[in-house]
């Protein structure tokens, strides 16, 4: 497999998702802005979306979109899903309202529009952030241990922290716990993001 991904992206939550499942891939970068890969690929004959996450399976398929991809690894991977009748629904439920309600919240904050703009969306994005902070079933969203909605979620709370957003202590205290995670800071590093 190889998962194609852009430095602190949403990509980030498939590569540690991955990593967590210890599946064998790859990964390579890609320039958001050329469309090129770091092999010099162009991009756009992987994903004609031209954006990450892509990735490729053994078997040649592509899945693009973040939801789907972290839905193929829970599945593929049911330590990384939720179990029970509605687990999956309940899974793709949060994953939704993370795209949704968060990720997009922040296009605002990155495609440098004016201050009142960038305001109102960081005053949308708390409460947000604030009901998934009360949805909790125990150390991570479903229990005791993490899912692909975690990492997911972990990656908007990286962006949080990046804009300065007011966030409450649980929800800071759970991204450090995230971040300590060897998974974590593995994927983190191979993205250049930290040392």
């Amino acid at each position: 497999m190889r998962l194609y991904y852009y430095p602190g992206a949403c990509s980030l939550s498939d590569h540690i998702a991955l990593r967590e499942a210890g599946a064998e891939f790859e990964i390579e970068s890609v320039d958001l802005q050329t469309k090129i890969t770091s092999s010099g690929d162009d991009f756009t004959k992987i994903n004609p979306k031209g954006y990450v996450p892509a990735l490729v399976l053994d078997n040649g398929d592509v899945i693009s979109e973040n939801v789907a991809i972290l839905d193929w690894i829970a599945s593929s991977y049911p330590e990384l899903g939720v179990e029970g009748n509605l687990g999956r629904t309940r899974l793709l439920e949060v994953l939704a309202f993370i795209s949704s309600e968060l990720h997009q919240g922040f296009e605002s904050l990155w495609s440098h529009r004016s201050a009142d703009e960038i305001a109102r969306a960081k005053a949308a994005l708390i409460p947000r952030f604030g009901f998934l902070s009360e949805s909790f079933e125990g150390a991570f969203l479903f229990g005791e241990k993490p899912t692909v909605a975690d990492f997911y979620l972990f990656v908007m709370l990286l962006w949080a922290e990046r804009y300065s957003l007011g966030l409450e202590p649980h929800l800071v205290e759970y991204r450090e716990r995230l971040k300590s995670r060897l998974n974590t800071s593995g994927a983190m590093k191979a993205e250049g993001l930290i040392q």
